[in-house]
C-alpha cells in the first residue's frame, strides 16, 4: 500500500505500508455446513508504537478467534517506519544490545550523567539518519494512512481493533474520521488528554507497574511452597533483590544482568502468564541453576535489527507528537519523588524516554479526542481494571470523550490487552459486538480471569490469544 510521506503534499514522495490478509472462513465454527456471511475486513493495530501487526491474521487459527474469523478478512499491516515499512532506525543494530547492564533502582548522579549522554546521541543518531523524514513520523500520520488502508481495502467504513497505543491513533481516527468508522474497538486504552501525552502518561504507567510487581510478590508468596521464595512479599522482594545483586557482581552465563532481569520482570506485570515462569526462574537460580534465568531473560542478536527498529519507531512518534520537558532537572525532581514510592519501573521509563528532552524534530500539539452524541456509531472499550501499562483512567477518559461508547471492564485483574484472551466474559462482549453490533449499553463489568497455577515451568508461556499480545516490546502506552 502507498501512502504519502507528507499529507501536506499528497502528491509528493510516497512510501510503501506492508499489509497481510487471510480471507473470511465463510464456516461457522459450531457447523463448517453452515455458511456465514462476510463482514468485510476487520484491520489490527497492536500498539506500541512501534508493534507490527503482520502476523494478526494468523489468529484466525485460534478457537477464541474462529467466530469472528468466518466473518471477517483478518488485516494486519506494518505502520510507518516499522518492519518493511519505510523502516526507521537511529543507530546500528549490531550495538543495540550492550548486555549485561545494570538497573539501579536509586542511580547515583554519575550514571544519571551516563544516561543523560546516551539519551542526547541516540537522538542526535535519529535526526542524522532520518533527516527531514523524521518529524513524519507521528500519530496523526498513523490515523491518516488507516484511512488509506480502508479504502484500499474497499471498505467504506473501518471496522478496526487497537490495542494499546492502537487505540490512541484509533481515537484520533475517530476525532478526524467519524462518518468512516463501522466499529471500533478500544482494548487498554492510552489516556488521550493531551496534557497527559506523552510525560505524564508515562509518569502515570511508572506508578501503576508497582501495584502489578506487587500482585507478582503477594502471588509467588502464596504459593511459597512451590518456589520457596517467602511466604510474605516482602520476603519474596528480598529474594528478588539477593537476585539483583548477585547478577550485578557475576551476570548469569555472561549475558544477564540486572537490567536483563529487570526488562524479562517487566513482562510478569503485563501479563499475569508469566508468573509461574519468572518465580521458576529466580527460584532456580538462588537453588544454584541460572538456566532458567538465562533462558527467559538473555538478549537474543538475530532480534536486535527488529528491537532498535521497534525502538526507533516509539521514539519518533511519541517525540514528535507532543512537548516534553527539555531540562533535565525536570525529569530529575519529577522521577526521583515518584521513584520513592514507585521503584519497580520508574527510571528504566526514564531511560527509555529521555532522547525525547534532546529531539531535533518539531513538536506537534496533541488533537483534542472528542467526538458528539450521534457523530460516530457506538464503539466498544475494554480495559482491566489493575492495567499498568495502560492504567485504568485512561479508559475513563477515552470512555468520557467519544459519546456513545461502551465500556466492559475486567475487575481485579491487570492483564495488558484483553481481547481474544482467557476471560470469556469479555469475548462474548468482543463477539457479540463485532458479529452483531451489540455493545452492552454504557458499561459492564466481567469477573477477573483465574490466576496462573503454580507449577515448576521452565521455558516462556506459549503465545496467548490476545492477538499480538504474548510479548510486549517494552512498556509502552
Amino acid at each position: 500500500m502507498r501512502v504519502p510521506l507528507d499529507y501536506a503534499r499528497p502528491d509528493g514522495e510516497q512510501i510503501r505500508l506492508t499489509v497481510s490478509r487471510v480471507r473470511a472462513t465463510g464456516k461457522d465454527p459450531a457447523n463448517s455446513k453452515h455458511l456465514v456471511p462476510r463482514q468485510g475486513a476487520l484491520v489490527y493495530n497492536p500498539g506500541g508504537p512501534g508493534a507490527s501487526g503482520m502476523h494478526f491474521p494468523l489468529v484466525s487459527l485460534l478457537p477464541e478467534w474462529k467466530r469472528i474469523a468466518a466473518a471477517y478478512d483478518l488485516v494486519g499491516y506494518a505502520p510507518r517506519g516499522v518492519g518493511g515499512s519505510a523502516p526507521l532506525s537511529c543507530q546500528d543494530p549490531k550495538s543495540f544490545f550492550d548486555g549485561p547492564t545494570q538497573a539501579p533502582v536509586h542511580p547515583s548522579p554519575a550514571y544519571k550523567k551516563k544516561r543523560v549522554a546516551e539519551a542526547k546521541a541516540y537522538a542526535r543518531g535519529c535526526a542524522e539518519r532520518a533527516g527531514d523524514r523524521l518529524r513524519q513520523y507521528t500519530s496523526l500520520n498513523n490515523a491518516r494512512d488507516l484511512d488509506v488502508l480502508r479504502a484500499a481495502l474497499g471498505e467504506r467504513r473501518l471496522t478496526f481493533v487497537g490495542a494499546s497505543y492502537g487505540t490512541y491513533f484509533g481515537a484520533l481516527y475517530a476525532t478526524l474520521f467519524p462518518g468512516h468508522v463501522r466499529r471500533m474497538v478500544f482494548d487498554s486504552a492510552v489516556d488521550p488528554d493531551p496534557a497527559q501525552i506523552w510525560y505524564r502518561n508515562n509518569l502515570d504507567q511508572s506508578a501503576a507497574f508497582e501495584d502489578r510487581w506487587a500482585a507478582f510478590r503477594e502471588w509467588t508468596a502464596r504459593h511459597h511452597e512451590v518456589y520457596g521464595l517467602g511466604d510474605t512479599p516482602r520476603k519474596v522482594q528480598r529474594a528478588y533483590e539477593k537476585v539483583r545483586a548477585r547478577l550485578a557482581k557475576e551476570p548469569a552465563g555472561g549475558k544477564v544482568g540486572p537490567g536483563q532481569l529487570h526488562a524479562a520482570m517487566l513482562r510478569a506485570g503485563y501479563y499475569d502468564d508469566f508468573w509461574p515462569y519468572r518465580a521458576h526462574a529466580l527460584s532456580a537460580y538462588l537453588k544454584g541453576d541460572p538456566q532458567p534465568l538465562i533462558d527467559q531473560a538473555e538478549q537474543h542478536p538475530e532480534t536486535a535489527a527488529e528491537e532498535e527498529n521497534a525502538r526507533a519507531v516509539y521514539l519518533a512518534v511519541e517525540c514528535n507528537d507532543a512537548p516534553w520537558p527539555t531540562d533535565w532537572a525536570v525529569w530529575d525532581r519529577d522521577n526521583t519523588r515518584l521513584a520513592r514510592r514507585a521503584p519497580f519501573e520508574t527510571w528504566d521509563n526514564v531511560w527509555i524516554n529521555l532522547p525525547c528532552a534532546y529531539w531535533r524534530a518539531p513538536r506537534q500539539r496533541p488533537l483534542e479526542v472528542h467526538t458528539g452524541a450521534g457523530e460516530l456509531p457506538p464503539v466498544l472499550i475494554l480495559a482491566a481494571e489493575r492495567d499498568a501499562a495502560t492504567p485504568y483512567g485512561g479508559a475513563l477518559e477515552l470512555h468520557r470523550r467519544l459519546a456513545g461508547s461502551a465500556l466492559v471492564t475486567e475487575r481485579d485483574a491487570g492483564t495488558h490487552g484483553i481481547a481474544g484472551g482467557a476471560n470469556p466474559c469479555v469475548n462474548g462482549h468482543l463477539e457479540a459486538y463485532l458479529l452483531e453490533g451489540r455493545v452492552p449499553g454504557r458499561s459492564a463489568s466481567c469477573a477477573a480471569h483465574p490466576e496462573p497455577r503454580p507449577r515448576a515451568a521452565s521455558g516462556q508461556p506459549r503465545p496467548d490469544t490476545r492477538a499480538g499480545k504474548a510479548v510486549p516490546v517494552r512498556p509502552l502506552p
